[in-house]
């Protein structure tokens, strides 16, 4: 009995699966098997802010259909709402957050001055794209 050259029965370097080919991902939909997304809430109120502060809040998010979930763009409506959000895929049942930064400089008056942004999350969700609010009243100090 020869011994077979190393052949099957070794350990394999894992190969691509041609499923997540390298490059660039585009803000477009992601093409593909599509999942859901469930939000524990999609608006946010800050309440009353001195103007000039920088306020944070996280939406958090569960994948709650049967495939990995991708978000490939989360947009404020602004710039002074920058969105951070997960670049890689959340499995089926897991959860995650986006965390939204409102920056409130020159925003306010002084009788306090109402402001909703919008965040929008497009991913592989069906509707593609899913709508995050925060809004909160910013108050300006009077000039002495």
């Amino acid at each position: 009995g020869a011994e077979s050259p190393a052949a099957a029965g070794g350990p394999v370097a894992p190969s691509g699966d041609g499923q997540n080919p390298p490059g660039k991902a585009m803000p477009a939909a992601p093409t593909g098997p599509t999942t859901t997304i469930e939000y524990e809430s999609m608006v946010h109120d800050f309440g009353e802010i001195k103007e000039g502060d920088m306020v944070k809040y996280s939406f958090k998010f569960k994948n709650t259909g049967s495939e990995p979930l991708v978000i490939s763009d989360a947009k404020g409506s602004c710039g002074c709402t920058v969105p951070d959000w997960p670049r890689e895929p959340i499995a089926p049942g897991a959860s995650a957050e986006i965390k939204v930064e409102f920056d409130s400089k020159g925003k306010g008056t002084e009788d306090g001055s109402k402001q909703t942004k919008r965040v929008t999350v497009t991913a592989n969700t069906n509707p593609a794209q899913t709508y995050l609010t925060i809004s909160g009243v910013v108050k300006k100090t009077a000039a002495k």
